[in-house]
């Protein structure tokens, strides 16, 4: 997270008004919900646990058991059942 002075971005009448509620304290400003992006959207991380998810279903289906996925993806059991289970 990059800090900013915010004399350098905001109007002086805002940061007063804004002074009126908080001063000498870091307050942060969350992104618009259309700036908001996923979790491993940025880095590619999100499609590659999707098409690790999407191989997992394809060989439960096929018969493969949840340990033996456990292991060959080296998750827990537990981790396997959410995957092939979870609806959508």
């Amino acid at each position: 997270m990059k800090y900013v002075k915010a004399e350098s971005v905001l109007p002086q009448s805002l940061v007063e008004e804004i002074q009126k509620y908080v001063q000498g304290k870091t307050l942060y400003i969350p992104k618009t919900k259309a700036e908001h992006r996923k979790w491993g959207s940025r880095s590619g991380t999100r499609k590659i646990i999707d098409e690790r998810n999407t191989e997992i279903k394809a060989a439960f289906s096929r018969g493969k058991t949840v340990n033996e996925l456990a292991a060959e993806y080296y998750l827990s059991s537990e981790t396997i059942k959410k995957i092939v289970y979870k609806k959508r």
